[in-house]
């Protein structure tokens, strides 16, 4: 998992924890695990489509 160790993992799980403390991790994880839900869904359910109607023209010349 790129190239990330144990020990790797262990440095950067304390720095996260000194840099928002242990009372916003856990909110921080859980808003970013909530993104990436809804981005993911976003992407299986496709492209938006527009399903609005428009109303046919036809130019006489």
């Amino acid at each position: 998992m790129f190239g990330l160790g144990l020990p790797e993992l262990i440095v950067i799980l304390l720095v996260l924890l000194l840099l928002f403390g242990a009372t916003r991790l856990p909110k921080l994880s859980r808003a970013m695990g909530e993104s990436a839900r809804e981005l993911k869904k976003g992407l299986e359910e496709g492209p938006a489509t527009d399903t609005t109607t428009k109303a046919k023209t036809s130019k006489k010349k």
